[in-house]
């Protein structure tokens, strides 16, 4: 009797917990079921391309060079047909739904919570009720799972089932016709290599027409701006698919376009999909995508987060950058001359670089579409969020490099916290503070190591010395450069003016004493931004770089790393006057009366160091070592290498050898962001086009080992060692 009762307390027991079970399965699947598909591509998609005026106008002119218009006609709707099914499939509303499902389940095991902000999605809510104008997404590229999440947030919050582009990621035949079923669209890629001649404007002529009947469907359209192994540059497919917006635009297809930069940020990326995937000679197939799911669903990634900034309009932006365009100024003076310590050229407008750039109607729309991408990418990375894991590796990295009490670490996390909420910048955590660091610490295990404090009751973190935990840390914590990009190159100058003022005042009493000039600051700061790409540090690509310059001081003031002084202190940091064998050209003297200018004298900055921020000035030069330092070794790689070389030759073999000098089996180890940004500056530098296609040269000052020398003092007086 007891054991009868016994099992029937227990079955009794178990019924609310399996009928709790079952209503939530239940709910789950209504829903998913609710959710409404607005809308879809016309059923007549194939007559409205072939019936578009540039699909007709490419196939007019290929029909008069082969002189059989009845057959070519037929051929070429066959071709048209033929691309269309490789650029997209018509949604298959069964299989939509059960992958949502699955796809929800998947997501609750895969991250700890995914987050929305409420308000973001009201605004963009409102303006998707705009009649007549389309939205577009244009979204940072962090993992495969990326595009996935996207159509599941917006499919479930009521924008529709979007088209979501897929970048260079090879795709099998399976996996290719299932994404097309769920909303993806792709390149014709492989038709543009098939084609030869003028053939190859077909599959842009069809691709154009695709997205302008996508965009008067009103079906949210997602392209992703750059791809997850090469963060922070516009990619190419990004570019292949912001071009038929322009024109659609541009040709009244649409009367406007609104665009949404989006910003995703996870604690831990799931990028088993990308370094499976992507850039490997294999296409990625189903059965690979199951078993990488099944791998991931073993670890934690943390939580996600999906951030919307303000939409803007293309029309505006467009308009707006033909202003700006209109009212260029002079440009500024070239960094190599600064390299070399030479004299400035003297530009003239007529010899100027705007006035020296193909005034083509197809450079203006690759100028164009360069100008659209690079803001969206700005505005996607500001709006961001900023992980907890972030905030740690960031500490860890270029605070506490070698370890650091448990205690200590949660301090400087509220400090570098407040910092980052007051240059407005969201973060993607809450709760308590001992809590959101061990929960850093976890995701970062494999590369520390905890021990007890018995006696302190505390934890010492050490962390590991190898290169993969460099390259670990140096990834989480690149989420701040965008937060305090302005202060770090603002901090990498001061120290540059400190190493050139050494030799001149000895050792002076502490770095608060010296008091630098306004120029000098502005010197160095410009010759900082000219080196680094606007991509690389989060900044405006439009915003000329004098006011840049001028920001950059503003905020340091601002943070209290510099006081404004009068000028005539003690120490007066005015290197460009003091150098060695510098000869003034006549247009550098100054024959004003000094007497009556005195509305236009020097300002002058000394230098402090916050009491309630110490090692402020310190942990800014560090945030940009990775990059520098990336840098300085390229300079070697330089000498090693045979030249001339293609960009997409030299950017690999940049890779490879990063990876053999850091001790990493992978060369996809090594960020690929910062090998692309490396060979940008080095071309913004000087380099010289080959007739024979684009290959990279080594100008001649760098063709020896004295200017390489120089190339290498140059870039390592902003470093911090």
């Amino acid at each position: 009797m007891l054991k009868r009762g016994w099992r029937w307390e227990a079955e009794s027991e178990s019924r609310p917990r399996f009928r709790g079970w079952l209503v939530r399965r239940i709910c789950c699947i209504l829903a998913v079921g609710s959710w409404k598909v607005l809308t879809d591509t016309p059923r007549d998609l194939l007559e409205r391309v072939c019936s578009n005026k540039r699909v007709q106008d490419v196939a007019a002119s290929q029909a008069r060079s082969c002189r059989r218009d009845s057959e070519f006609q037929q051929r070429c709707k066959e071709k048209v047909l033929g691309i269309l099914a490789r650029i997209q499939a018509p949604l298959c509303l069964p299989v939509l739904r059960l992958c949502c499902w699955a796809l929800l389940r998947f997501l609750s095991r895969l991250f700890l919570s995914v987050q929305l902000h409420r308000g973001q999605l009201e605004m963009v809510l409102r303006a998707a009720r705009t009649p007549g104008v389309p939205l577009v997404f244009l979204s940072t590229h962090k993992s495969q799972v990326d595009g996935l999440l996207l159509s599941f947030l917006l499919f479930s919050q009521g924008l529709g089932v979007p088209r979501v582009t897929v970048g260079n990621l090879t795709c099998s035949p399976r996996l290719r016709a299932l994404l097309g079923c769920l909303g993806a669209v792709f390149l014709p890629t492989r038709v543009e290599q098939a084609l030869s001649g003028q053939d190859g404007e077909l599959p842009a002529a069809v691709l154009t027409s695709y997205v302008e009947e996508v965009l008067r469907s009103q079906q949210p359209l997602v392209i992703f701006l750059e791809e997850p192994c090469a963060l922070w540059h516009l990619s190419s497919s990004a570019r292949a698919w912001l071009a038929p917006l322009c024109r659609a635009v541009q040709d009244g297809a649409v009367p406007d376009i609104l665009l949404v930069p989006v910003g995703i940020a996870y604690d831990q990326t799931p990028d088993r999909f990308c370094t499976n995937g992507a850039h490997s000679a294999q296409p990625l197939g189903l059965g690979a995508c199951l078993w990488a799911a099944c791998q991931a669903l073993c670890r934690c990634f943390g939580c996600a987060r999906v951030d919307l900034a303000q939409p803007f309009s293309l029309q505006e932006f467009v308009a707006q950058s033909l202003i700006c365009r209109s009212t260029m100024g002079k440009p500024l003076e070239e960094l190599l001359p600064t390299i070399l310590g030479v004299l400035q050229p003297d530009y003239s407008r007529a010899d100027g670089p705007e006035h020296r750039m193909t005034t083509s109607s197809e450079a203006e729309e690759e100028m164009m579409v360069t100008k659209l991408g690079l803001h969206a990418l700005s505005d996607a990375i500001a709006c961001s969020a900023v992980t907890a894991v972030g905030i740690t590796a960031a500490l860890l990295l270029h605070k506490h490099r070698k370890c650091v009490r448990l205690s200590q670490l949660m301090a400087d996390f509220a400090w570098l916290l407040e910092e980052t909420l007051l240059r407005q910048h969201d973060v993607s955590f809450s709760g308590q503070l001992r809590a959101l660091v061990l929960h850093s610490l976890a995701l970062l295990r494999a590369h520390l190591t905890l021990y007890h404090l018995a006696p302190l009751g505390d934890v010492m973190v050490v962390v590991k010395d190898s290169a993969e935990t460099q390259w670990e840390l140096s990834r989480h914590s690149a989420q701040l450069v965008p937060v305090f990009a302005s202060e770090a190159v603002g901090a990498c100058a001061i120290r540059a003016l400190l190493l050139e003022l050494l030799p001149f005042v000895g050792e002076a009493p502490c770095p608060s004493s010296i008091t630098f000039s306004e120029d000098e600051l502005h010197r160095k700061i410009l010759a900082l931004l000219q080196l680094l790409p606007p991509n690389l540090l989060g900044l405006k690509p439009c915003q000329p770089l004098d006011c840049q310059s001028q920001d950059v001081l503003d905020k340091l003031t601002l943070c209290g790393l510099l006081e404004a002084e009068e000028e005539g202190e003690r120490y007066l940091c005015d290197v460009s006057s003091w150098r060695c064998g510098r000869t003034l050209h006549w247009t550098d003297l100054d024959f004003s009366d000094s007497d009556s200018d005195d509305s236009h004298r020097k300002r002058c900055f000394r230098i402090r160091e916050p009491k309630d921020s110490p090692g402020f000035l310190l942990f800014f030069c560090h945030l940009l070592s990775p990059v520098l330092a990336t840098y300085v070794r390229a300079v070697a790689f330089l000498e090693q290498h045979s030249w001339p070389q293609t960009e997409a030759m030299c950017a690999c073999a940049l890779q490879q050898f990063l990876a053999e000098e850091d001790g990493l089996e992978c060369p996809m180890r090594t960020s690929r962001s910062l090998v692309l940004s490396t060979l940008q500056s080095f071309k913004n530098i000087g380099e010289t086009q080959s007739p024979l296609g684009s290959l990279l040269h080594l100008v001649q000052p760098f063709s020896s080992s004295e200017g390489q020398g120089k190339l290498r003092a140059f870039l390592e007086q902003f470093m911090q060692l």
